[in-house]
């Protein structure tokens, strides 16, 4: 499902710039095909992130640094020791704060020119619809399934973009949703995966540098989206990031990447996400018979075939 692209803004309503502002965002005014216009494009520009933790410190951060002249910020908890690891947006002395005002004061901070709107509540299907059409594009920073899935269904009724992330463990990723005609989160991901498949931070732990460079990857999205970039988005492409190996690797049309003329074999390592891939291919229109999921995974295949391989 795509959804209505984004009218761009008129130039005879772009805010000036103060001289104060000119002088502040000077290294972006001097850039080729950015310059005057485009700063005041990014001051026009409301953008609404999804929580203020790992992802959302980043993105706050530097959008405020950047000069985006609104920022929304959703989040319903408050801060705690555990957070200090990744959160860089909030600091010791605001432990047991909300994060919203935590993270809110940070970016008056940085750039007291930027609005900021405090939503410390917890996004939900009777309020997401009102909140998310106050902003012109939306940054995904949150850390659960049925808020990724709240949070892209109604980008798609409100015609939205939305800069997506996520990470787990040493692994991260980033895309582009719901931008001019371009694909939604339900196109690369249908289902949520079943509760407890996929760990979050919490229990599967995750390194605290990861979300830092997931999140200025978004950051860096959301700019080119708020300037109204036709090309270079990572709409239509998912792009990976392994810290541990430091590779970046892309995934774009599934149907282009894959053979349609042979058998395919999917594997993981309980079977679960394997038997849901071939039912998104499935839904992608590869043919069922040609698709198998390796019943029971890695863990099975090292308990039945090769009893040599460990199994963690």
């Amino acid at each position: 499902m795509s959804a209505p692209s984004v009218a761009p803004i008129a130039p005879d309503v772009l805010p000036e710039l103060s001289h104060e502002e000119i002088r502040r965002y000077s290294r972006h005014l001097i850039l080729d095909d950015f310059g005057m216009r485009g700063q005041r494009k990014l001051k026009a520009t409301k953008v609404l992130c999804i929580g203020s933790g790992g992802l959302g410190s980043p993105v706050l951060m530097y959008l405020a640094a950047a000069g985006v002249g609104t920022l929304g910020l959703v989040d319903d908890d408050v801060v705690d020791e555990s957070n200090l690891q990744r959160q860089i947006i909030h600091t010791t002395s605001t432990l047991g704060k909300s994060k919203v005002d935590s993270a809110a004061a940070r970016v008056t901070d940085i750039n007291p020119n930027v609005v900021v709107h405090k939503h410390t509540f917890r996004l939900t299907s009777t309020n997401a619809l009102d909140v998310i059409a106050q902003y012109d594009l939306v940054v995904d920073g949150s850390d659960n399934f049925p808020t990724r899935y709240l949070v892209n269904d109604a980008c798609v009724i409100l015609g939205k973009p939305l800069v997506y992330g996520a990470i787990q463990k040493f692994e991260g990723q980033v895309s582009v949703f719901n931008y001019r005609g371009g694909p939604n989160y339900r196109d690369l991901f249908p289902e949520a995966p079943p509760p407890g498949e996929v760990p979050s931070c919490a229990e599967g732990g995750v390194l605290g540098i990861l979300p830092g460079v997931i999140g200025c990857m978004q950051a860096t999205e959301a700019i080119k989206v708020a300037l109204g970039r036709e090309e270079g988005t990572l709409s239509g492409r998912l792009l990976i990031y392994d810290a541990m190996r430091m590779r970046f690797h892309e995934v774009s049309h599934i149907s282009t990447s894959l053979p349609r003329d042979r058998d395919i074999l999917v594997h993981c390592k309980g079977g679960a996400r394997s038997a849901a891939a071939c039912q998104t291919l499935a839904q992608l229109g590869f043919e069922k018979d040609r698709l198998f999921s390796m019943d029971g995974g890695i863990l099975a295949w090292a308990k039945r075939i090769d009893k040599s391989m460990p199994i963690y």
